[in-house]
């Protein structure tokens, strides 16, 4: 009778622990992300599994985060999305505070850790709670900015191929992004042309292109191709020129890469290779050293 309670009791243990298991993963699942008031489609992004179990509760924190103490935090965090391409997946406030719930829960369980004497788990939770959310933001940025260097030199020749055999610039830049990988420079370019259709003019919608991806490259393109806009002057030379300045900076950065590889690799060889290769030549020899001086 006992093992037949027992077995009764795993059982609903079981389904209990199934049951609530697929309500949290329903409910992490159901979470929907704010859009920004633009209306062009855009591919829904993903976010890390560990800001979808706070976000539920990031809106206690909008008070906080609507406040005049947090203006200017609230303004850099907007940017930053910006940059990072996720301004349509996650809205600043609703970032601000999802920072601010995880770095209140990652101060009291440091707390905790500490009083329990666990340096260990203590430092885990800084970093967890308090340092991944702007990491993963900087990481963010970091990847899409090398992206669009990668694609920009190409996306360029592709431009000044076009024009230069009559096309118009717009109707070129069209049917190249509608063409091309949706990378991050292609989802800009999307975004951008869906601008200038609604009415916005076309320098303004450039304009405003380099003020929200802030990538040093794009901003000197873009700002090359409003001058000759302005001025009159043949674009197609200008965007061969501009191509060609970007191809030779990519290689450039590639042999910086390439000599900067020796030195970055000189420390994980003396701490992991050169032990190793030590004990396989000297083990043996010093072995028979070590029985020879013994039985001697």
């Amino acid at each position: 009778m006992n093992d037949l309670f027992q077995l009764f009791a795993s059982l609903s243990a079981g389904i209990a622990t199934t049951a609530a298991f697929l309500f949290a993963a329903g409910l992490f699942l159901s979470i929907r992300m704010e859009s920004s008031p633009v209306q062009e489609p855009v591919e829904r992004k993903s976010i890390p599994i560990l800001f979808r179990i706070f976000l539920p509760f990031a809106p206690n924190f909008y008070p906080l985060v609507n406040s005049r103490l947090f203006a200017s935090p609230l303004t850099e965090t907007r940017e930053s999305l910006l940059m990072a391409g996720y301004d349509q997946t996650l809205s600043a406030e609703r970032f601000l505070a999802l920072r601010l719930l995880m770095g209140a829960v990652g101060i009291v369980l440091t707390i905790l850790a500490v009083s329990a004497r666990q340096p260990s788990a203590a430092l885990l939770c800084v970093l967890i709670f308090l340092l991944y959310p702007s990491a993963w933001l900087k990481s963010l940025i970091r990847k899409r900015h090398l992206s669009i260097l990668k694609a920009l030199p190409n996306l360029l020749d592709l431009l000044t191929l076009s024009v230069e055999a009559g096309k118009d610039f717009l109707t070129a830049l069209r049917e190249i992004t509608a063409r091309r990988a949706n990378d991050a420079l292609n989802e800009e370019l999307i975004r951008t042309l869906h601008e200038i259709q609604l009415g916005k003019a076309r320098q303004t919608a450039l304009k405003e292109m380099g003020l929200r991806v802030r990538q040093p490259d794009l901003i000197s393109v873009l700002n090359a191709i409003i001058q000759a806009d302005e001025l009159g002057v043949s674009i197609g030379q200008l965007l061969r020129i501009q191509g060609d300045q970007l191809r030779a900076k990519r290689f450039a950065r590639a042999e910086k890469l390439a000599n900067e590889a020796p030195v970055k690799i000189l420390f994980p060889v003396v701490l992991f290779i050169f032990p190793a290769v030590f004990l396989i030549l000297m083990g043996p020899i010093l072995s028979q050293a070590m029985k020879a001086l013994f039985n001697s």
